[in-house]
């Protein structure tokens, strides 16, 4: 017999009901999905946002990466390289939501203060020992500490070095690099005109952060500084703008080649490294590439490193040298949902033993690896390069110099970009270049 399809005494009043809690289920916002712990056997991605310049090549990289995945079968670390002038703004737009896109960031030390105070990097302080503290150089944790709090671990302890082909040095009649900017220039005219060099040297100065690593580079060579103790910008007082007219008239008289103007590191490391010029600033990785590399270099054998140069009037003054500090670090983002699993692989890629074994473009930021005894012999004989490039750092780290650490760094490095570009350009002269910039950071700094 059919059921019949009337309800009983009472239905309505419960239809009612079930409607109204229906309704008002659908009123109330969902709760936010919880992370779960994942299954066991089940791999876990790490995803890491790193760059593509400096430091450890991409091959090295992806090495380190598979050993970590080696010793830790429940992870997977997935590497996204990106050139080093698109690492902030990707970061800001993967990381600032509830969902970030990666577990683990490479950040330089100018943004550790901007991503701290927005809340994206994970407060590790109580994950860092005390050995681990004692053991790395304290300049080291300046890279990745905010307020006291240390919210990653430091890792490209690097600077810029002056690089200089021996070969074409040689055949010029010098048997010694430049000390002085000035010298530089003396040398060059006489490279050009015994056709060894169309340029002498060439420059990071696109419009772009490495512009501002080689203007900090000559500004402090030239006794100057960027910025007063008050955070006031003197860039625009006669040191900064002495620097930045040798810069135009550089490229004026031929001593830098004017491909400079649109140049980043490794356009700098091409040109060298086809030996088409004799001197060259970049980052340590440059010589282990050029002096060693036969696929990537026709000068192998003909790299030298020598202490960056100053200009003569700050030499006189004690001034001996002068260069960029470029460090940076990496840190947890807050809300991955793998932070214990992302610090294990944060401490792994910054250990002392990774770090020694993959020094060719890394030097280690661990001091007690450069105290006389095992390990300092141990660093010197992982590579051909390190017996040259680990006394370098020693002998350069005590002239290098930070980028400013304010707040808005990244609006003020782009006024000096600007700033640079225009001056080189000749579309402004050097003085009304860097005014301009700095009345638009001192408005920056009223707002």
């Amino acid at each position: 017999m059919r059921k019949s399809l009337k309800p009983r005494a009472g239905g309505w009043m419960l239809a009612l009901l079930i409607m109204a809690a229906v309704l008002l289920a659908a009123c109330v916002p969902a709760a936010a999905p919880q992370a779960t712990a994942p299954e066991a056997g089940a791999v876990t991605p790490i995803r890491v946002l790193t760059m593509q310049q400096a430091g450890p090549t991409p091959e090295e990289m992806d090495a380190i990466a598979a050993e970590f995945n080696a010793a830790h079968p429940e992870a997977k670390v997935e590497l996204t390289y990106v050139a080093y002038d698109a690492l902030h703004d990707k970061i800001v737009t993967s990381v600032s939501g509830d969902n970030p896109a990666y577990d683990v960031v490479l950040v330089d030390d100018i943004w550790f203060a901007q991503f701290a105070d927005a809340g994206w990097l994970l407060d590790a302080t109580d994950r860092v020992d005390e050995t681990t503290k004692n053991e790395i150089f304290p300049a080291a944790w300046e890279i990745s500490t905010v307020g006291g709090k240390i919210y990653g671990m430091p890792w490209l302890l690097d600077q810029k070095y002056f690089f200089y082909n021996t070969e074409i040095l040689a055949a010029a009649g010098f048997d010694a690099p430049p000390t002085t900017w000035e010298e530089l220039t003396a040398m060059g005219k006489v490279m050009v005109e015994k056709g060894l060099v169309d340029y002498p040297t060439t420059w990071s100065w696109a419009q772009a952060e490495a512009a501002i690593c080689d203007y900090v580079t000559l500004v402090f060579g030239n006794g100057g500084e960027l910025f007063d103790v008050d955070a006031k910008p003197v860039f625009n007082q006669g040191k900064g703008v002495e620097a930045l007219t040798w810069m135009v008239n550089s490229i004026a008289d031929g001593t830098s080649n004017p491909a400079s103007i649109s140049s980043v590191e490794e356009d700098v490391r091409n040109v060298f490294s086809q030996g088409k010029v004799a001197f060259a600033s970049n980052w340590v990785y440059m010589y282990d590439m050029a002096q060693n590399n036969a696929d990537e270099s026709l000068i192998t054998g003909k790299v030298g490193m020598a202490l960056m140069p100053a200009f003569q009037a700050a030499k006189d003054a004690g001034t001996a040298s002068a260069t960029i500090d470029g460090s940076m670090g990496f840190a947890v983002v807050d809300k991955s949902p793998n932070k214990d699993l992302a610090w294990e692989y944060v401490k792994y890629l910054t250990s002392k033993p990774v770090q020694t074994k993959y020094s060719a473009h890394l030097l280690p930021m661990w001091q007690t690896a450069y105290a006389d005894g095992p390990e300092l012999d141990a660093l010197l004989a992982i590579n051909p390069s390190n017996p040259v490039t680990v006394p370098m750092f020693k002998e350069q780290f005590p002239f290098s110099h930070v980028r400013p650490k304010v707040p808005y760094y990244t609006e003020a490095s782009l006024a000096m970009q600007i700033a640079i570009q225009e001056a080189l350009s000749g579309s402004k002269t050097p003085q009304e270049a860097l005014d301009d910039a700095a009345a638009k950071i001192v408005e920056m700094q009223t707002k």
